[in-house]
């Protein structure tokens, strides 16, 4: 178990438009939903009330994408306050952003720009997070991004500065364990390193996806199936945490709702494996 009690929902998938129709009417063999918060903050009408229909059927947790918790913008306040009530309304388990930055003066990139990993920055990320916190009055859970590019000033690892800023701002990870391959091939770093290195009890949730090799760097898409090495990394990560909810991430070329669900239930066979074997809190 995580130091936040927060329980393991078992297996889930994205909640996407795409499949709105069928879920609602063929009630999918998932155990949860993720929800990507800026769908719902803003809007009324049948996005919500889809989404109030899959609340009451499924536990769900929010994902956002729009925190920008490494940016030098000031926080913004009215977004946390919609983001608080939505988890209200959803009774969300968790809610979880990324690690990173998505725009400067007001203006949104809308990506996911990478940090530079160096003691400036993770004292700033630090107060961020806890401002963050006491607004949403509940731990804040960040994921490890996938990148293409690294700062020629970082002094930390990603691994060790995600280990801090979770120890020192008391917040929650998502391990992103197709995010680890990515950026490990990207950079030339261990994967395996990678996983050892996160601290096992702030794992709240894990994510799983495809991604498109380009020979030269591996682009993080979220399309097809993951790679089998994709799975020995979470087999291994799973030994550390134990039992952990799992969610597997298909964004583009989305097929049927059905093949998405049995490519996320690939996951009950690996973490029931390894969670039996493993050295939980290692």
């Amino acid at each position: 178990m995580n130091r936040f009690g927060i329980p393991d929902l078992g297996v889930g998938i994205g909640l996407r438009p795409v499949h709105f129709g069928q879920i609602l009417s063929g009630a999918p063999e998932v155990d949860w939903f993720e929800v990507l918060s800026e769908n719902y903050m803003d809007t009324g009408g049948r996005p919500l009330f889809i989404l109030d229909q899959v609340a009451e059927r499924y536990p769900v947790a929010l994902h956002g994408v729009s925190l920008s918790v490494g940016s030098t913008d000031p926080l913004d306040h009215g977004y946390l306050r919609k983001l608080k009530g939505l988890a209200e309304r959803t009774n969300a388990h968790w809610v979880s952003d990324h690690l990173c930055w998505t725009g400067v003066l007001g203006r949104n990139t809308h990506d996911l720009l990478p940090l530079p990993y160096d003691e400036a920055t993770l004292r700033h990320v630090i107060a961020r997070v806890r401002e963050v916190q006491d607004v949403l009055e509940r731990p804040l859970v960040l994921e490890n991004p996938s990148t293409y590019l690294a700062f020629a000033s970082s002094t930390i690892t990603e691994w060790d500065f995600l280990a801090r800023l979770a120890a020192e701002a008391d917040c929650g990870l998502l391990l992103d364990v197709n995010n680890v391959y990515v950026s490990a091939f990207n950079h030339g770093f261990s994967a395996e390193g990678y996983i050892d290195a996160i601290p096992a009890d702030r794992v709240v949730q894990y994510h799983l996806a495809g991604h498109t090799n380009k020979g030269t760097h591996i682009v993080d898409t979220h399309s097809g199936p993951a790679l089998e090495e994709v799975w020995a990394l979470y087999a291994r990560a799973t030994a550390r945490t134990g039992l952990v909810s799992t969610l597997f991430e298909w964004d583009a070329d989305i097929p049927p709702l059905d093949q998405v669900v049995l490519e996320a239930r690939r996951a009950h066979l690996h973490r029931r494996a390894a969670a039996a074997t493993g050295t939980h809190g290692a």
